[in-house]
């Protein structure tokens, strides 16, 4: 791993990232570079919402599969793209719900970052993908690294929401203690969890799920206050 961690995020990190699993991921990535193929995000942004949400401000963490797979996209935050990048159609999705359930309007582009300054962990189960190949990163080892961030959120004494989006983010939900085999309200977190937002997938129940207003209410609830999503 080549990528600086943030000083919040670096003691609890700091086992897993010295692990051999870890020194064989950054080994493989250096190597898929090497070969020439094309990899998102490009270094330096891969850890971009570790930056952005410090782990004492996260309030929800969102969790996806891994980033989008084009050009120009990807820049760290899941299911976020900057500024003048075209909406893709998860994120479409996830602004149609958001429009649905707390009545905001579609903002004028998908760059997320104003959500994760307000405490909302924008987080992919991989962090990195190879140009054109959904999910070709899978199984690499950034399992083990996004695990040990979802599980500090989850050890804070603090309440948090978990929005767990499709079967790759239930799964790792299952993986952390404290979020592992429970029911939605049990316990000082609230995990929250639906299908996925692509276009296969969201109307198998990501549509009327209301995430966004069932996440405010919780924190609002305890003493957290309120995101503007």
């Amino acid at each position: 791993m080549s990528e600086c961690v943030p000083e919040s995020w670096r003691d609890v990190l700091a086992p897993v990232l010295a692990s051999p699993e870890a020194r064989r991921l950054g080994g493989w990535l250096l190597a898929e570079e090497r070969a020439g193929k094309r990899i998102y995000p490009p270094r330096g942004a891969r850890l971009r919402a570790l930056e952005l949400t410090p782990l004492e401000a996260v309030r929800v963490v969102i969790l996806g599969q891994d980033p989008y797979p084009g050009p120009g996209q990807a820049h760290g935050l899941a299911f976020s793209v900057p500024a003048g990048v075209r909406v893709p159609p998860s994120l479409a999705n996830i602004q149609r719900e958001l429009a649905s359930d707390c009545g905001v309007a579609p903002p004028a582009d998908g760059n997320l970052e104003r959500w994760a300054r307000q405490g909302v962990l924008l987080l992919n189960s991989t962090l990195t993908v190879e140009d054109g190949r959904s999910g070709s990163h899978a199984g690499q080892g950034w399992e083990a690294i996004t695990d040990a961030m979802v599980a500090a959120v989850a050890a804070r004494a603090g309440p948090s929401v978990f929005i767990l989006w499709g079967s790759h983010a239930r799964a790792k939900a299952g993986r952390v203690p404290g979020l592992e085999d429970r029911e939605e309200g049990r316990g000082r977190h609230l995990v929250l969890a639906s299908p996925h937002p692509s276009p296969l997938s969201a109307h198998r129940g990501f549509f009327g799920s209301r995430p966004f207003s069932r996440a405010n209410a919780f924190l609002e609830a305890s003493g957290r206050g309120r995101v503007e999503w």
